[in-house]
């Protein structure tokens, strides 16, 4: 059943990540898409912040505290009010969330900050892995991590070495089962595509099962 938390984190992520958004539309189970919704939540909370505060050392410190009350959300107390926070130990306690890969979201955006090199596998490629880990279970990590690599190529206008890995990403994403595609899906986008056509390249990918 639809809750009010869900309805609030779906609005949150259609507006800060509708590419994203856009592709949890493709996951049939409304539970499903409803944990996929609640990381994307997560992960959109950490990508605002920079446009939240006028100081590179104030998103440091708004990046610890989200660090911080990682301690709640894996010991399953998280901090209650927050919605973000309580769907995520849901999540956690459901899915057996990889701790670290969150912590390590979370260093790679104060590196961003900071003009310090960043980890695009951290930010991209390891979240996808969790992705794919909520709507198709532990195994499934090699191609779901080809498929966030090219993602994060794609968000960072690397676009001639997106060209030329996705054949290789294509290949590795057959292994994936079908309800794990709309978690890899929004690497089939351009980012630079009218809303409208990302729905139709969107569409297709789904039918084809490629990106």
């Amino acid at each position: 059943m639809t809750t009010d938390r869900d309805r609030l984190l779906d609005a949150q992520v259609q507006q800060a990540d509708p590419d994203r958004w856009l592709a949890s539309r493709f996951v049939a189970d409304a539970g499903a898409r409803a944990d996929l919704i609640a990381l994307y939540a997560f992960e959109a909370e950490l990508t605002a912040i920079p446009s939240r505060v006028s100081q590179p050392l104030l998103a440091e410190m708004r990046y610890v505290w989200w660090r911080d009350q990682m301690d709640g959300v894996f010991s399953g107390a998280p901090r209650r009010g927050h919605p973000v926070l309580e769907a995520l130990a849901d999540l956690s306690g459901r899915h057996d969330l990889d701790r670290s890969t969150l912590d390590a979201l979370i260093d790679a955006h104060i590196d961003r900050i900071h003009m310090r090199p960043h980890d695009l596998d951290a930010l991209f490629a390891a979240p996808m892995r969790q992705a794919v880990h909520i709507l198709a279970g532990l195994g499934h990590e090699a191609p779901a991590e080809a498929a966030g690599h090219l993602l994060g190529l794609l968000r960072t206008g690397r676009h001639d070495e997106a060209r030329a890995l996705r054949p290789q990403v294509n290949q590795a994403i057959r292994a994936l089962p079908s309800q794990a595609f709309p978690a890899v899906a929004p690497a089939a986008l351009d980012p630079n595509a009218s809303a409208a056509r990302k729905r139709l390249m969107l569409t297709w990918a789904v039918l084809r099962g490629r990106l």
